[in-house]
């Protein structure tokens, strides 16, 4: 039982759950809650903590998955949770998980697509819950992979990885050091990329992605950067009514890819 929040383990746990460098240096992230745990592929769990509390009240589910689990488990006070935890209710369960690591090759593995990648690129993409959001939409409408630029937030924020429902593990992604460099990449592929932009004359639902395609969406804010823009095939327009200027970028990733998905849907 660990009782002191400055035990060594313990504070270990806050620097992963509060610092990308702790995170990035270690390749490791942390996964709250049972939901999310029973989510994770076990391989992938390095440690697990559970607090006095969620013993006490654990049913049959939780006391399966800590029974299951090859590397045991450490229990500590729940005023030590409280200190581990990244939430103001804290569910009583969380896991030290080893980073995942993709390649290109990995976001071409089809999966739902079949043999016809579609392809998520963020730019600058920094609101935590419209990242996890992004990757939660992209696993239901058979996005392939998603490609980050650096400028965007970390993947495993803690926040990050409980918006995302579990599709962290099941969405390969990959940061690039250029969104521009990467697009023409894809191109070399037959992949052609669809920038959504205030500055297209096609609406979003004119455009045939039967084909591999990749949909481009920028920075909340500020929204692509000049260079990016320009490298994408084409540019295409969300129509909007009212006095809107502009879509949130998790709800415009999932306009478009799930019409991707509807328009292969009929296709087969």
């Amino acid at each position: 039982m660990i009782a002191s929040t400055s035990n060594a383990k313990v504070r270990k746990i806050v620097s992963y759950v509060e610092k990308n460098k702790a995170r990035r240096e270690d390749g490791v992230f942390i996964v709250e809650g049972i939901r999310m745990n029973v989510e994770i592929p076990p391989q992938q769990i390095l440690e697990t903590y559970v607090s006095e509390g969620f013993l006490q009240k654990a049913g049959a589910q939780e006391k399966n998955f800590l029974e299951g689990l090859r590397t045991g488990y450490e229990t500590v006070t729940d005023e030590v949770f409280r200190k581990m935890s990244d939430t103001q209710s804290p569910q009583g369960i969380l896991s030290v998980v080893r980073q995942m690591r993709y390649t290109l090759e990995d976001l071409f593995k089809t999966g739902k697509c079949g043999n016809c990648p579609m392809l998520l690129l963020l730019e600058d993409v920094q609101d935590p819950g419209n990242l996890g959001t992004m990757f939660r939409s992209a696993e239901g409408a058979g996005v392939s992979g998603i490609v980050l630029s650096r400028g965007s937030a970390d993947v495993y924020n803690p926040k990050v990885v409980r918006s995302t429902m579990g599709a962290i593990f099941r969405m390969p992604f990959l940061y690039v050091d250029s969104m521009p460099a990467a697009m023409k990449e894809l191109r070399s592929r037959g992949i052609c990329s669809y920038a959504a932009h205030l500055k297209g004359t096609k609406s979003y639902d004119e455009m045939n992605y039967t084909d591999p395609c990749a949909f481009l969406i920028g920075n909340e804010g500020n929204g692509l950067t000049k260079e990016t823009a320009d490298a994408a095939d084409t540019y295409i327009l969300i129509p909007m009514l009212g006095r809107v200027e502009s879509m949130n970028a998790a709800t415009s990733a999932a306009i478009l890819t799930f019409e991707a998905a509807r328009q292969r849907r009929l296709e087969h």
